[in-house]
């Protein structure tokens, strides 16, 4: 072949070559042009791209600045560049994107490795081309599912653009701060921030160089690097990371020989989620009071603040140690609480729900649990016969239920689904709530034992129980404000009759007894409300009357529906534990009612505030009567049904307090209500269901059942000289002009041998 006509095939092949190179090269460019344009399908718009949004949790935060929980679609919470640790930066560029700060989204030799090895060669270990960018854009707009290869491509193609243009936009500060707070993690963790309070209990900027790596390590594949349940893989997961940073410049080598060796601390771990870690039960309710306050106080622009993308800020009342210590309190005294009703029922014939009490027996309490249940109604979806449900019912399984063996409440057991719902009602819950008795702000909330198990919260105000003698206050208040009665006064202690008819509201004649049946002598009003005397409690209401208690009670804070009955003087009434702790406030607030408070402000996301909650207050009594009562309420701590708050097993309190136990019909619930100058308690506990009680009075009454919480979290409460709770604090005495005669000198005194005597062994 001649030169010539080499030269000519030559040519020819170079032409074609051109043309299929330039060819191919403006086809390209159209097709990212088409792309851009949207034909292929959407990409992210000028605005989006100005603008990338991406889901932020709400945060619950305490009045001492602990995050309490989120509430959220994506458990999301941003952390800006500045508090991001330079190591962490380091170890995500170092594992992820070496070439970071030399390319505009795409790195040129990371994507021809893919092409050459990955593709052409098959070598599936030879590392992936994605950019940080290009994972960004991912993360910020997804990535939808590829049917085929050629899908798979356009998607790409899709990334590479969005990456470009993201680099256009934003500097590599920026990608990098958007990317750390994009990254999923797992349990529910979105967010370097939210995975660094999983996974190790701290915010970004307090994170070890190990634990650091520990969290760009699970960036690949974050259930195989799992430090939970692969640790073997984190570890060495996390010496990869560390190894990169080396070769890369940024981690000497004594330092990742010291790293390399560090194990992975777990032991912080908490999952965030609704229904675990503090305060659960309250925030549950903040959570449907929020839902609510957002539908009725829109944004400037119209639009309804959403709390599950919004990252809104709602700082809460709720100091954070008070709280964890009213549920430590709680849990402490339920676990030997639990444990006496547990043994009080062993080896009775009778099951709580089916002993003969007189006409309070609900036998079927049980099969109703069964119909009601979801598992019921399932299997009756199914199309079981009601022989075969039973027989599911009946049939042993693995499963998970409550207990107090463990500090994490949890038993894996062998238990048929019928025992399981007859062992749940056996247990016993706590209603507790503290307030500050002159802002109004509630400090702890303890609904029940576990959210994750119970959901009835005790103290929600739609809960609500009979309330017993922690009502008989009103009366003596309603009666000393109306009649000027003195704590010396005394009265005969004797059977009262109420008369049927309308006065009283009686469709036959009501005589309330004491509960040991026991009568006579006289008593002062000290001694009635000390020991809980349900006769003085009948005389005083009769002097009164219905009304005057009723009207008294609902300028204190008490909403729920009051009977017209005389047998609100023993308390048969049903009020939440949140209502009544409010109502108490009046007492050592010099006779003004606060009415509760659970939030300060709500911020949006950037720290501006939407809305401040002042507090209400509303003046009730005279100072003077208010006085009057906390003398008489400190009498029941000192002389009566609650000294045991005195004892060392039930909190051991030697401090300043007025109180007053609670016990109703059948010992079914125990209260307690205590006070001291700077905070009220209020606190309930019983079963769910009211017809699971003791038998008797020595274990049912509030003094035992209740009482005890309210010692235990006090004590914790003063051990902590940080909450600035005072334990030599002290009632303010009333300094004005006195109208009520407490000098017990100048009234005849009761006869002590037969006051003892009616009183010995008495209890509500």
């Amino acid at each position: 072949m001649t030169f010539k006509q080499q030269y000519s095939r030559y040519s020819k092949y170079n032409r074609w070559f051109w043309r299929i190179f330039f060819g191919g090269l403006t086809l390209l460019t159209f097709f990212i042009l088409l792309l851009s344009f949207g034909v292929f399908g959407k990409l992210p718009s000028f605005e989006e791209l100005e603008n990338p949004q991406s889901y932020l949790a709400t945060q619950i935060l305490s009045s001492d600045g602990e995050l309490l929980g989120r509430y959220y679609k994506e458990n999301r919470t941003n952390v800006s560049y500045q508090d991001i640790p330079p190591y962490l930066i380091d170890a995500l560029i170092s594992t992820e994107d070496k070439r970071f700060y030399d390319h505009s989204g795409i790195d040129a030799k990371s994507l021809g490795r893919v092409i050459f090895k990955t593709i052409i060669l098959n070598q599936e270990q030879s590392g992936g081309g994605s950019t940080i960018t290009q994972q960004l854009a991912k993360n910020l707009y997804g990535r939808p599912s590829a049917d085929h290869i050629f899908s798979l491509g356009l998607i790409k193609i899709k990334e590479w653009v969005t990456a470009s243009k993201l680099e256009r936009r934003y500097t590599k500060e920026e990608i990098i701060t958007m990317y750390l707070n994009t990254v999923e993690y797992i349990y529910d963790a979105h967010g370097v921030q939210t995975a660094a309070k999983t996974f190790f209990n701290k915010s970004v900027d307090s994170l070890s160089v190990n634990e650091a790596a520990v969290l760009v390590g699970m960036v690949k594949n974050p259930s195989l690097y799992n430090p939970i349940k692969h640790p073997e893989n984190a570890f060495d997961r996390k010496n990869t990371v560390l190894a990169l940073m080396q070769q890369n410049g940024k981690l000497s080598e004594a330092d990742f020989k010291k790293f390399k060796e560090d194990k992975i601390d777990i032991s912080k771990f908490k999952r965030q989620d609704h229904k675990s870690g503090d305060a659960t039960y309250f925030r549950e309710y903040l959570r449907l009071w929020l839902s609510d306050w957002c539908k009725k106080n829109p944004k400037l622009d119209g639009t309804e603040w959403d709390i599950y993308k919004d990252g809104l800020r709602v700082y809460t009342t709720l100091n954070a140690d008070m709280q964890h210590y009213a549920e430590q309190a709680s849990a402490e005294w339920l676990t030997k609480l639990q444990k006496s009703f547990n043994d009080h029922w062993k080896g009775n014939k009778y099951e709580p729900w089916n002993f003969p009490y007189s006409g309070r027996t609900q036998p079927d309490l049980i099969d109703d649990a069964v119909k009601g249940s979801e598992r019921y109604y399932q299997l009756k979806k199914q199309g079981l016969k009601e022989s075969e449900i039973m027989e599911n019912f009946n049939t042993p399984i693995k499963m998970t239920v409550f207990t107090w063996k463990n500090k994490l409440h949890d038993l894996d057991t062998i238990m048929s689904p019928y025992d399981s719902i007859k062992y749940a009602k056996k247990l016993l819950h706590p209603g507790f709530m503290a307030i500050d008795p002159h802002t109004g702000e509630i400090k702890a909330w303890v609904g029940g034992i576990d959210m994750r198990y119970f959901q009835l919260d005790h103290v929600n105000p739609h809960t609500k129980r009979q309330v017993g003698s922690t009502f008989k206050p009103f009366v003596y208040t309603a009666a000393i404000a109306d009649k000027g009665f003195s704590p010396c006064q005394q009265v005969p202690n004797l059977p009262v009759t109420f008369e049927r008819g309308k006065k009283w509201g009686l469709l036959s004649d009501w005589t309330p007894k004491n509960s040991d049946g026991s009568s006579g002598g006289m008593l002062t009003l000290s001694m009635g409300l000390g020991k809980s005397v349900n006769t003085i409690t009948a005389y005083l209401l009769r002097e009164v009357g219905i009304q005057p208690v009723i009207d008294l009670s609902k300028n204190m804070g008490i909403e729920s529906e009051i009977p017209f009955q005389p047998s609100i003087c023993l308390g048969a009434t049903d009020i939440s534990v949140y209502e009544m702790t409010a109502a108490y406030t009046a007492y050592a607030n010099k006779g003004v009612a606060v009415r509760p408070i659970f939030v300060s402000r709500i911020e949006d996301r950037n720290g501006n505030i939407i809305v401040e909650f002042p507090v209400k207050k509303v003046e009730v009594m005279r100072e003077e009567i208010a006085s009057v009562m906390l003398t008489m309420l400190e009498y029941v701590i000192d002389h009566g049904t609650g000294q045991r708050l005195r004892r060392t097993e039930y909190g051991g309190i030697t401090s300043e307090v007025a109180g007053k136990t609670g016990t109703t019909q059948e010992n079914t619930d125990g209260w307690f209500m205590g006070m001291t100058p700077q905070l009220v308690c209020g606190v309930w506990v019983g079963a769910d269901d009211p017809v699971v009680h003791f038998r008797s009075t020595s274990l049912g009454q509030g003094a035992n059942m209740a009482l005890p919480i309210y010692g235990l979290f006090m004590r914790k409460v003063y051990n902590d000289k940080s909450l600035g709770i005072d334990a030599n604090a002290k009632f303010p005495p009333f300094t004005g002009e006195k109208t009520i005669e407490l000098d017990c000198t100048k009234y005849a005194t009761a006869d002590d041998n037969v006051y003892d005597d009616i009183m010995e062994g008495y209890d509500e």
